[in-house]
């Protein structure tokens, strides 16, 4: 069992999205994150003052996978995510070392689904 986190542009999100459905991945937990990476940010002028924003919009996917889906996952968050620019983000591979379904109790490969 692995946990792949994947760190992507926001506006990225339905293609990803789309692409996870199209390989069968349909269980994920999304959430909203800032981050700096390549990009570094940039500086804006508001009222004559310029302000550095060095943490940049992120949208955050976590998807528990079995064996068997963890390279159908990566590929499926690739074709959603890539534009070929610097900041279309990363993805981490972790591994899980248990998962319990909390209705059911369920332990490992069944707990995932």
């Amino acid at each position: 069992m692995k946990l792949i986190t994947a760190v992507i542009q926001p506006h990225k999100l339905t293609d990803v999205k789309d692409s996870l459905k199209k390989a069968g991945v349909t269980k994920m937990t999304v959430s909203n994150a800032l981050g700096a990476g390549q990009q570094r940010g940039y500086d804006e002028s508001y009222r004559g003052v310029v302000h550095e924003v060095n943490l940049l919009k992120k949208t955050v996917i976590e998807i528990g996978v079995n064996e068997e889906f963890v390279e159908p996952t990566i590929n499926a968050i690739i074709d959603g995510a890539r534009s070929g620019n610097i900041g279309d983000g990363k993805i981490f591979v972790t591994e899980l070392k248990d998962v319990i379904r909390i209705r059911t109790g369920e332990r490992g490969k069944e707990a995932i689904g």
